[in-house]
This record gives structure tokens, sequence and C-alpha cells, in this order.
């Protein structure tokens, strides 16, 4: 049996210098962009501190699929108001059912982290740990999607609004760009739409129902609420009466 020796080319200098500076223009290249990339997340988050958004990124997306299948009524429905323009029951309802440690934390709820990872090893389920500032990250910059890509954006992004936003904004932002349902974003749209009314004259009832369903916008239903919707209303109210107004 015959064996084939493969001989290979030495590379002469000139052929290293030429790679070596290929590699060194890619590795570059590299670095620009994620600092390009780094400086334009750190612009728009500082512009958002004093702009309201006219779109959030899903809006922008329900918008185009409305356009393009020419189905108007499928329209999102966004409007922006000022969080003293939104009905305190809202406000404390909010803080109640999604977060009662805002105020406490830097973004991150480590007691809620540690509690869903608990329940994870315990009963095979993973609970949701989202404060309101990591939603507000996801719904102000980012589309709705599930990947470790955007988990990750998220929480870069949650560490720039904890950086640069006070709490007030951060609320005031997720206020009026978080899902509350098909086609509805916002605490504006959604008291329209569930109750004909701003959301400025909610009372503590139609807050703490609306806010229910906030953990599954798209399942639950306002006007048709199960009894364990009706349930986490009931728990909303009595955990209002302590919760800070911002």
């Amino acid at each position: 049996m015959e064996l084939t020796i493969i001989r290979f080319k030495r590379r002469t200098p000139g052929e290293m210098k030429r790679i070596n500076r290929i590699r060194t223009w890619i590795w570059k290249t590299i670095v620009k962009m994620i600092l390009c990339l780094f400086c334009f997340t750190i612009v728009q988050v500082l512009a958002l501190k004093y702009i309201n958004p006219p779109f959030t990124p899903d809006v922008a997306w329900e918008w185009a699929e409305a356009i393009i299948k020419n189905t108007p009524d499928k329209r999102p429905r966004y409007v922006w108001k000022d969080i003293k323009a939104v009905s305190p029951h809202l406000r404390r309802a909010v803080i109640a059912a999604e977060d009662q440690r805002f105020l406490s934390h830097n973004g991150f709820d480590v007691t809620e982290i540690k509690n869903a990872v608990s329940n994870l090893i315990r009963h095979g389920k993973l609970r949701g740990a989202s404060t309101i500032s990591m939603q507000t990250a996801r719904s102000v910059f980012l589309l709705s999607s599930r990947s470790v890509f955007r988990k990750l954006a998220e929480a870069y992004y949650t560490v720039l609004i904890e950086l640069f936003w006070d709490k007030r904004r951060i609320f005031e932002m997720y206020l009026n760009t978080v899902d509350w349902g098909t086609n509805v974003t916002g605490a504006e749209a959604a008291a329209q739409k569930y109750y004909s009314k701003s959301a400025r004259h909610l009372t503590s009832n139609q807050a703490a129902l609306m806010t229910a369903i906030l953990p599954n916008p798209h399942k639950w239903s306002v006007k048709h609420p199960t009894q364990y919707l009706k349930m986490r209303q009931r728990q909303i109210m009595k955990n209002m009466p302590q919760m800070p107004l911002l």
C-alpha cells in the first residue's frame, strides 16, 4: 500500500504580512462596530430621557403588518399620557401587581430571581422574575421575541435606563409602552378599549382588574374575567393602599 505524503507550502514573509494585516483590519472593524453600537444605545437612552417615543418597536411592527395586509381594524392603539394624567389607582395597582420592590432595586430583583430558580428546581416550572425596569427596557427598545439575544439585550438596556433615568421616568415609560392586549399598548389605550374612558378616570376596581391581566394580556380578558382573575383583582386591591404613588 502506497502512502501519499502531503507537503504544505510554507507561506512567504510577504504572504504572512498580508494575512496579519487582514486579521488586524477585521479586529479593528469589529471593535469599531461594537463602540458605535455602544455609543448609539447611550444616545438613544439619553434622548428618551427627555423625549416621549412616538411609537415602540412592537407598535411600528403592528402598524406595518396592518398596512401590508390591508387590515385597518388591526392597527395598534397607542396614546401617550404624562404620568400625572394616569389614575393614582392604576399607578398603585401596577406596582402592587408587577413589582412591589420597584423603588428599592436597581433593575433586577434578586429576591424574585432566587424564587424563580427555586421554583424551577422544585417544580420544573420557570416563573417570571421581570421587574418593571426590565419590562420597560423590553417594550421601549426591543421587539417581542423569545431568544437568548433578546434577554441579553433586555438586561443591557435595563442597566442603561437605571443609570440614566430616574424611577419616575422608568415608570412613566412602562405605563405608556407595556403590552396590554392585542393591538393595545399603554394605559391610555387600554382604558379606552376596556372601559371607554381615559386612564385618568379609572376607579380602583377597574385599575386592579386591568392590571390583573398584565402577566398574560392576550389570554386573559377584562371584559370576561375568570375566577382566578377576580382573585388577582382582590389581592391587588388589598395591596394597593400600601404602595407608593409615583
